[in-house]
This record gives C-alpha cells, structure tokens and sequence, in this order.
C-alpha cells in the first residue's frame, strides 16, 4: 500500500512537471510572437516555470521537495520570479488605471 501512494506521488509530480513546462512553453512563445522575450526581465518567468518542471520531475525520484538541499533552494527561486512577476505585473495595472481612470 505505501508503494502505491508513492507511486501516485511520482506519477503526479510528472503530471505538474508536464503543466509547468507547458506553461513556459506558451509563455516563451507568447513574448518570442510579441518580440518581447528579451525585453526587461520577460525571459526569466517561462525559464522560472522550465526550472520549476524540472524540480518537480527530481522530486518524483527523491520523494521529497526539501532533500537535497539543493531542490528546495532551486524551488524557492523559481517561487521568487513569480512573486517578482506578479509585483511586476500588479505594478503595471495600476500605472494602467491612472492613464484609463478606470479603478
């Protein structure tokens, strides 16, 4: 029975390894067809979420998200960017709502 709920684990850390890399997927090629990939920072979420697919596909074989050490720095990061890009992002909508006068 233990085997089996790791096994789920695994199988489902492979099922959010594929969703975040498929996020990446769509945001890398959103910002390349805008040509904006390059522009300020853009570049670092869709390798944010490629890092964290990668995280998640190691922690299906370790069985955990803290050891080693080293993949629980790696997801913190990749947690960071994000936090980073949604202060970016709610930054921007305000600037926004100044000029419309909307909000």
């Amino acid at each position: 029975m233990f085997e089996d709920t790791l096994d789920f684990a695994a199988r489902f850390n492979h099922a959010e390894a594929l969703l975040w890399w498929g996020i990446a997927l769509i945001l890398g090629l959103r910002f390349i067809l805008a040509g904006t990939l390059w522009r300020s920072l853009n570049w670092m979420l869709p390798m944010a979420f490629a890092v964290f697919g990668l995280s998640d596909w190691i922690e299906a074989r370790t069985g955990a998200w803290w050891d080693p050490w080293w993949l629980l720095v790696m997801k913190a990061a990749c947690v960071a960017v994000f936090l980073g890009a949604l202060l970016q992002l709610r930054k921007a909508g305000r600037g926004h709502a100044k000029k419309t006068g909307t909000r």
